[in-house]
């Protein structure tokens, strides 16, 4: 007598959804257990935020364009998938990061890692923090470490530990690079753990950098290849949404592209047993012994409110930060002179509609022909909106006069492309 497999129903074809498949069919086939499992994306396309393009021999991201080496798991999962070997650091030759403050770019020290400068001339020389600035930066060394064991906000954690102006100078505008939110309200623990680790550990996030630096394994023979914090795929993150999708099709998972959850109920077959429906956009059932909802807390919310009014309006509380990544090609000889290092950040006091730009060429290889120089612009996030609110074209004026502006870029563009993400970044 066979027996009917247990069905998992993961509803959301992002990279989480797409990972969490791949994962209950690595464990299942590990344990040797039957499992049947199903896909469901709204769109037409894998991936969620995760959107590759190529235009002639240009290689554009329209969503993230690398992840943080310094976590693990992305590593893990481009091993698993037969990835390591396209994996690619970014162009050391070019490793330097401007920030536009008090009119001007200026360098951020190679010797700032994050917190932890190495050489104080050079940060002092950059002009990008004053003299007491830096003294109360170095105040970190004889600074109590907190007691209290809860989280604290990214911009209450820096404030406390290196001061107003390096948070403000230096901190926010790197961490709106990364997430464009508010650090206000970023979680600590959930986005950078190993900072209070370090002062758990350490009493100061100087001495914790320091520490670190001495303790990092030696390279030999046998060592894993060196990565730079942020890693890339050779083809563009793409890469491991076909790697992924292509895998689960081989272990027989059921995608199901263009296809809409509205609703979700909950019945009971027999006692101590449940079976979940998800009701789809044009009338189907899909039945399944378990349900991942791997969407954003938003819609997540509308589809849990049947069931848990409470935890629909506790998902309904996280915000969302919208955002909106302008790509422009150039001819390589009208802009090569300004393309200095990988880019800049721009600080919130600076009070300019730019969150950042990326010298996208400059920063990774294999991104744009050699008679060409690709720039990635950023724009929106918290405290940013209004930028959001007008048309392409609008949008597009804007950000040519901030880099004309700011790194004097005046040239004509070859071609440009918007990607807005409306609640796009929790």
């Amino acid at each position: 007598m066979s027996v009917t497999p247990p069905h998992v129903a993961i509803v959301g074809g992002g990279i989480a959804g797409l990972a969490t498949a791949f994962s209950l069919q690595e464990r299942a086939a590990e344990a040797g257990i039957p499992l049947a499992c199903t896909l469901i994306e709204s769109d037409r396309a894998w991936g969620g935020k995760i959107v590759t393009h190529r235009v002639g021999d240009a290689l554009i991201e329209a969503g993230p364009d690398s992840f943080l080496s310094q976590k693990p798991w992305a590593l893990q999962l481009c091993a698993k998938l037969g990835l390591s070997d396209r994996l690619m650091n970014t162009n050391e030759s070019h490793k330097k990061t401007y920030v536009f403050s008090r009119g001007r770019l200026r360098e951020l020290p190679e010797g700032l890692v994050v917190v932890a400068p190495a050489k104080l001339g050079s940060l002092l020389r950059s002009g990008l923090l004053s003299w007491p600035g830096v003294a109360r930066m170095g105040m970190d060394l004889v600074l109590p470490a907190r007691r209290a064991d809860g989280d604290e906000s990214l911009a209450s954690f820096f404030r406390r530990r290196v001061g107003r102006e390096v948070f403000e100078r230096v901190i926010e505008p790197l961490m709106a690079g990364i997430y464009a939110g508010d650090a206000e309200q970023i979680s600590l623990k959930a986005t950078f753990p190993r900072f209070l680790e370090m002062e758990r550990e350490h009493g100061s996030l100087i001495r914790g950098m320091l520490a670190g630096r001495k303790t990092a394994p030696p390279s030999g023979l046998n060592a894993a290849p060196a990565r730079t914090m942020f890693v890339t795929l050779r083809d563009g993150l793409g890469e491991m949404v076909r790697a992924l999708v292509a895998r689960l099709s081989e272990a027989r998972v059921t995608m199901r592209p263009e296809h809409r959850v509205m609703a979700l109920r909950v019945r009971s077959t027999r006692p101590g047993t449940w079976t979940y429906d998800l009701l789809m956009e044009g009338g189907q059932v899909v039945s399944a012994d378990a349900v991942v909802l791997a969407t954003p807390a938003y819609v997540t919310a509308d589809l849990v409110r049947s069931l848990s009014p409470t935890a629909a309006g506790t998902l309904e509380t996280i915000p969302y930060a919208s955002t909106a990544t302008i790509s422009l090609m150039y001819g390589a000889d009208e802009v090569g002179s300004s393309l200095r290092g990988f880019g800049f950040v721009v600080p919130r006091v600076e009070g300019r509609a730019l969150l950042a730009a990326t010298w996208t060429s400059s920063k990774w290889a294999h991104r744009a022909p050699p008679s060409h120089a690709l720039i990635r612009a950023y724009v929106g996030g918290v405290g940013h909106e209004a930028i959001l609110k007008t048309d392409d074209e609008t949008m597009v004026r804007h950000v040519r006069e901030e880099l004309r502006s700011m790194a004097g870029i005046t040239a004509m563009p070859i071609y440009v492309q918007v990607h807005r993400w409306e609640r796009g970044m929790p």
